[in-house]
Protein backbone atom coordinates (compact mmCIF):
# COMPACT_ATOMS: atom_id res chain seq x y z
CA UNK A 1 0.00 0.00 0.00
CA UNK A 2 1.19 3.49 -0.77
CA UNK A 3 0.09 6.85 0.66
CA UNK A 4 -0.77 9.31 -2.14
CA UNK A 5 -1.63 13.01 -2.06
CA UNK A 6 -3.20 15.37 -4.59
CA UNK A 7 -2.89 19.13 -4.54
CA UNK A 8 -5.11 21.67 -6.27
CA UNK A 9 -6.19 25.28 -5.87
CA UNK A 10 -9.84 26.18 -5.33
CA UNK A 11 -11.79 29.34 -4.75
CA UNK A 12 -15.25 29.06 -3.23
CA UNK A 13 -15.23 25.34 -4.04
CA UNK A 14 -14.38 25.85 -7.73
CA UNK A 15 -11.22 24.38 -9.21
CA UNK A 16 -8.73 27.05 -10.28
CA UNK A 17 -5.61 24.98 -10.91
CA UNK A 18 -4.43 21.41 -10.44
CA UNK A 19 -2.32 18.65 -11.92
CA UNK A 20 -4.26 18.43 -15.19
CA UNK A 21 -3.95 22.13 -15.84
CA UNK A 22 -0.27 22.02 -14.90
CA UNK A 23 0.22 19.24 -17.46
CA UNK A 24 -1.63 21.33 -20.03
CA UNK A 25 0.64 24.33 -19.43
CA UNK A 26 3.70 22.10 -19.72
CA UNK A 27 2.36 20.65 -22.96
CA UNK A 28 1.68 24.13 -24.34
CA UNK A 29 5.20 25.18 -23.43
CA UNK A 30 6.64 22.12 -25.17
CA UNK A 31 4.39 22.17 -28.23
CA UNK A 32 4.13 25.91 -28.77
CA UNK A 33 0.36 25.84 -29.30
CA UNK A 34 -2.82 24.91 -27.51
CA UNK A 35 -4.01 22.61 -30.29
CA UNK A 36 -0.72 20.68 -30.43
CA UNK A 37 -0.70 20.42 -26.64
CA UNK A 38 -4.26 19.08 -26.66
CA UNK A 39 -3.31 16.45 -29.26
CA UNK A 40 -0.30 15.40 -27.17
CA UNK A 41 -2.56 14.97 -24.18
CA UNK A 42 -5.26 13.11 -26.09
CA UNK A 43 -7.96 15.71 -25.52
CA UNK A 44 -9.96 17.95 -27.77
CA UNK A 45 -8.86 21.49 -28.46
CA UNK A 46 -12.18 22.69 -27.06
CA UNK A 47 -11.58 20.89 -23.75
CA UNK A 48 -8.03 22.27 -23.46
CA UNK A 49 -9.25 25.77 -24.33
CA UNK A 50 -12.05 25.55 -21.74
CA UNK A 51 -9.66 24.36 -19.01
CA UNK A 52 -7.27 27.18 -19.78
CA UNK A 53 -9.94 29.89 -20.05
CA UNK A 54 -11.62 28.76 -16.82
CA UNK A 55 -8.33 28.86 -14.90
CA UNK A 56 -7.48 32.29 -16.30
CA UNK A 57 -10.89 33.65 -15.30
CA UNK A 58 -10.79 32.19 -11.80
CA UNK A 59 -7.18 33.25 -11.19
CA UNK A 60 -7.78 36.69 -12.66
CA UNK A 61 -4.72 36.61 -14.90
CA UNK A 62 -3.59 35.43 -18.30
CA UNK A 63 -1.64 32.19 -18.35
CA UNK A 64 -0.97 31.98 -22.08
CA UNK A 65 -0.15 34.55 -24.75
CA UNK A 66 -1.85 33.49 -27.95
CA UNK A 67 -0.98 34.49 -31.49
CA UNK A 68 -3.53 33.94 -34.23
CA UNK A 69 -2.93 31.54 -37.06
CA UNK A 70 -2.47 32.49 -40.65
CA UNK A 71 0.23 31.93 -43.22
CA UNK A 72 2.93 31.66 -40.56
CA UNK A 73 0.71 29.70 -38.18
CA UNK A 74 -0.41 30.59 -34.71
CA UNK A 75 1.04 29.72 -31.38
CA UNK A 76 0.92 30.08 -27.64
CA UNK A 77 3.50 30.91 -24.98
CA UNK A 78 3.23 30.84 -21.21
CA UNK A 79 3.10 34.17 -19.43
CA UNK A 80 5.49 34.95 -16.59
CA UNK A 81 2.55 34.45 -14.19
CA UNK A 82 1.93 30.98 -15.63
CA UNK A 83 5.59 30.01 -15.23
CA UNK A 84 5.59 31.20 -11.61
CA UNK A 85 2.32 29.37 -10.89
CA UNK A 86 3.55 26.19 -12.54
CA UNK A 87 6.92 26.27 -10.76
CA UNK A 88 5.28 26.96 -7.40
CA UNK A 89 2.62 24.32 -7.91
CA UNK A 90 5.17 21.64 -8.87
CA UNK A 91 7.31 22.57 -5.85
CA UNK A 92 4.32 22.24 -3.51
CA UNK A 93 3.39 18.89 -5.10
CA UNK A 94 6.95 17.69 -4.52
CA UNK A 95 6.91 18.85 -0.90
CA UNK A 96 3.65 17.01 -0.22
CA UNK A 97 4.92 13.86 -1.94
CA UNK A 98 8.07 13.90 0.22
CA UNK A 99 5.96 14.41 3.33
CA UNK A 100 3.71 11.49 2.36
CA UNK A 101 6.75 9.21 1.92
CA UNK A 102 8.15 10.33 5.27
CA UNK A 103 4.85 9.76 7.07
CA UNK A 104 4.40 6.39 5.39
CA UNK A 105 7.81 5.31 6.66
CA UNK A 106 7.04 6.63 10.14
CA UNK A 107 3.75 4.74 10.27
CA UNK A 108 5.41 1.60 8.92
CA UNK A 109 3.18 -1.43 9.26
CA UNK A 110 -0.09 0.48 8.71
CA UNK A 111 0.83 0.77 5.02
CA UNK A 112 2.07 -2.76 4.54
Amino acid sequence: MELKVKVWLEEDGALCFGAGRAELLEAIEGAGSISAAARRMGMSYRHAWTMLRTSEQRLGRALVRRSKGGASGGGARLTDDARALLDGFRAIEGDFAKLAVKKQHEMGDMFG
